[in-house]
C-alpha cells in the first residue's frame, strides 16, 4: 500500500513494469551503450546456439568425433555462462 496525495492508502500496481534510465557522458560511450541495449539479443543468440547444439546431439546420427566436438562446445558454452552467473531459465 502507498499513500496518495490526499493521505488515503491505495494498492500498489504490481503489474507495472520497472523503468530503467541509462545515462552516458559522451558520444564516445556509444559502444558501451549499444552493449547495454543489445543484452537481450545476446541472450537469445546464446540460447539459440545452445538449442541448436542440443538438437544436433539428440537427433542427428553423428560420427563419434562430430558428437564429441559438439558436446564439448555445448559444455564450454554452459561453463562460460555459469562463470558469469548467467542462466537460460
Amino acid at each position: 500500500m502507498t499513500h496518495g496525495r490526499n493521505g488515503k492508502t491505495k494498492p500498489l500496481n504490481q503489474n507495472r513494469m520497472a523503468k530503467v534510465t541509462i545515462e552516458f557522458d559522451s558520444i564516445e560511450d556509444k559502444e558501451e551503450m549499444e552493449m547495454c541495449l543489445n543484452g537481450m539479443k545476446w541472450y537469445l543468440l546464446a540460447w539459440e546456439l545452445d538449442q541448436y547444439l542440443r538438437n544436433r546431439l539428440k537427433h542427428e546420427n553423428l560420427s563419434e568425433d562430430a558428437y564429441k566436438a559438439l558436446d564439448e562446445t555445448r559444455d564450454k558454452l554452459h561453463e562460460l555462462r555459469s562463470e558469469e552467473g548467467l542462466s537460460f531459465d
